[in-house]
């Protein structure tokens, strides 16, 4: 039950994003939930699907369609709004990769996966959803943002869960303490500015590669 919490958690935390970039869109409310569920589900539907074991649970758990709904009514009401740096998006961008890198990971590794399978479809979990949303709303994917490293973070947290599990030292705490240090690693990313090496070398400045 305590990593369904976390799971329902990540799904609210990036269905808010989802919402947050719509309102900044100026998308309906329509929109706003279409993007609030595809960030808030895409990654768990694609590794339950990956996985093959029935319904994905976002289906087959009425309870994961409460998040986005959730997230849409509290942007349209203004009970959560985005910053004129988008950093409340951001930041609960950050808090759905990083209870998704575990949770997704916990799920696939418990569906019988090897332990590198387990870990990719953690990674798959956190950042696929947040890549639906930004192709739908027709913006650069974070994933492939210069600014910030984001899969780096969820690599991390992903094989870190698997360590865990492996050395049977995984529990409710530890899978928390390993979403809160994803959460930090890609909110300093963002703050100071890191990134990975550019694919054709030069620098990235002003958050555009050049």
């Amino acid at each position: 039950m305590s990593m369904l919490i976390l799971d329902l958690l990540g799904t609210f935390f990036f269905a808010v994003s989802g919402s947050l970039l719509a309102a900044r869109k100026q998308f309906d409310v329509v929109g706003s939930l279409l993007l609030a569920s595809l960030v808030g589900l895409g990654g768990g539907v694609t590794r339950d699907v990956i996985i093959g074991e029935g319904v994905p649970n976002a289906f087959e758990q009425p309870v994961y369609l409460v998040p986005p709904v959730l997230a849409m009514l509290l942007v349209a009401t203004r009970i959560i709004h985005d910053t004129r740096l988008r950093r409340t998006l951001l930041l609960f961008d950050a808090g759905g990769l990083a209870l998704f890198c575990t949770s997704g990971t916990l799920i696939a590794y418990e569906a019988g996966l090897n332990p590198v399978a387990a870990a990719l479809l953690g990674v798959t979990s956190a950042v696929g959803g947040g890549v639906m949303r930004d192709v739908v709303a027709n913006e650069t994917p974070q994933l492939f943002n210069p600014r910030g490293v984001y899969a780096i973070p969820a690599m991390l947290g992903a094989f870190f869960t698997v360590g865990a599990l492996e050395l049977g030292w995984f529990s409710t705490w530890v899978g928390i303490g390993i979403a809160a240090a994803v959460f930090t690693l890609r909110g300093l990313s963002l703050r100071f500015g890191w990134h990975v090496p550019l694919a054709g070398g030069g620098t990235v400045r002003g958050g555009e590669a050049r």
